[in-house]
């Protein structure tokens, strides 16, 4: 592969994580639509890689072409809801079977106590980062499951799903601070069939919690 080739490809890839950045952070809006030259603006790559962007965002379902109306992100609703949850169940309930059967015990000690250490802060009253450091335990646990596997496609389905959920807290709910001690009880739940080597235990668990989450994400 010669070496335009190669910068071509870092372009496309960097303009990718650009418009995902942009999209988290709020600067484009779910069911917002928008032109490749706004993308431009937006995320600061030339057209050129934007246009060679945005096949690769349709096959994700990170943006559509709408007929006669352009490109639109994603909306927020119902079905979003519905179909990004029933993938992470698809991917994480057997991912956390394998995780109870072959995770290092070590692995599996670094997730305990990274959750108590968020319990602890939270008992202990006002922390302005515990809202932030608990959502990244709380990704720490489904990321640790998956990686495990060394898998790429499995990796890359997650990875582009974990976008979905994330417009999905959004826009409606997220991990608040009053959520804390549930959604921690629930890893831990998870975590303790980890430590006992449980593949159906951990199983069952893993669903019930991405379960809980969905119905979080639809009441509010």
């Amino acid at each position: 592969m010669n070496k335009s080739v190669n910068e071509s490809q870092n372009l496309r890839d960097q303009a990718y994580l650009g418009y995902t950045k942009s999209l988290l952070d709020q600067q484009i809006r779910p069911g917002q639509f928008i032109t490749q030259r706004e993308l431009v603006a937006i995320t600061g790559f030339p057209l050129g890689s934007i246009r060679e962007l945005v096949p690769r965002l349709e096959a994700e379902g990170l943006i559509k072409t709408v007929p006669q109306r352009g490109m639109q992100v994603p909306q927020v609703d119902l079905a979003l809801v519905r179909n990004a949850f029933q993938f992470r169940v698809f991917l994480e309930e057997p991912a956390a079977r394998l995780f109870a059967r072959d995770a290092p015990d070590d692995a599996i000690a670094a997730l305990r106590e990274r959750h108590e250490r968020i319990l602890s802060r939270h008992r202990s009253g006002d922390d302005p980062t515990l809202m932030e450091d608990a959502e990244t335990v709380d990704l720490s646990l489904h990321s640790a499951v998956i990686d495990l596997q060394e898998n790429e496609i499995l990796g890359n389905a997650y990875r582009v799903n974990w976008i979905k959920i994330k417009l999905i807290r959004l826009a409606e709910t997220r991990l608040y601070v009053n959520m804390i001690p549930s959604v921690m009880g629930e890893h831990l739940r998870i975590i303790e069939a980890f430590e006992r080597r449980d593949e159906d235990e951990a199983a069952r668990a893993m669903t019930s919690h991405i379960e809980t989450a969905r119905r979080r994400a639809v009441r509010l």
